[in-house]
Parts: structure tokens; sequence; C-alpha cells
């Protein structure tokens, strides 16, 4: 019998460590996020394109994977204010962070980050977790 569905926020990061190591996700994880994940990592791919640490076959190939990991895509008015009001409240000049915080706050158990800065942003807001934490 399987356990409860745990669900996990996110970000782009940790999206492209998933699809590059092909770290499995248990079959009791839900993952959820921001609708801007995948044009996030986009653009880190192109970054690293552009930087000459990645070819373009290797980053289509890690944009197919990311692409074909299951992944329940928010971008409703409740979670864009709730991303407004932490970006207000915390004097941050921009959504990028607060959104995928938002997305956790509301819809996630804790949320999955590679990403220093983005694990000190959420101290105080959501539980953060490890990559490990996704596996079965």
């Amino acid at each position: 019998m399987a356990g409860p569905t745990r669900r996990y926020a996110i970000d782009a990061p940790s999206l492209l460590r998933i699809v590059a190591d092909g770290a499995p996700i248990g079959q009791d994880v839900q993952l959820v996020a921001p609708a801007s994940i995948r044009s996030d990592a986009l653009t880190t791919l192109l970054r690293r394109v552009q930087a000459g640490e990645l070819t373009d076959t290797e980053a289509r190939d890690l944009h197919t994977r990311m692409t074909e990991l299951k992944i329940r895509v928010l971008g409703d008015r409740v979670s864009r204010w709730t991303a407004f009001r932490l970006a207000r409240d915390n004097g941050w000049p921009t959504l990028s962070a607060a959104e995928y915080l938002a997305v956790a706050k509301l819809q996630a158990d804790a949320l999955v980050t590679v990403d220093p800065e983005l694990t000190a942003q959420a101290r105080g807001i959501v539980p953060v977790e490890p990559v490990d934490a996704l596996s079965g």
C-alpha cells in the first residue's frame, strides 16, 4: 500500500540537476513549480551553451528530459499574488525567487533547491529539502 503523496516545489537549477543526474523520483512524489520553471531552466541552458559549457546537442537532450518530467505547473492568481506579497514584504526587487517560494508555500510540503541564495530566501517561509528527498 502506497503512503501519502509528498509534494515538493522545485526550482530551475534543481530541475536541471534532476535531469542531468537521472535522479529517481519516488512514486509517492508530486513535483510542483511556477509556470516559468521550464523557461528559467532553458535560459540557464542557453547561458551554458553560450559560455561553452554545453553543446547544442547536450542542451537539447537536457531540454527533452526536463519537458518529459511530470511537473504540475502553477500560474494562478493566488500564486502570483502570494509571490508579489512575498517579494514586497522581503524587499526583493523581482518576483523570480518569490514565485518558487509562493508555490512551495501554497502547494508543497517543502521546497527542493540546490541554490544557496534561494535556500537563504526560503528561511522562515518554507522548509527546504535536498534533491535526495525526491527519491522513493
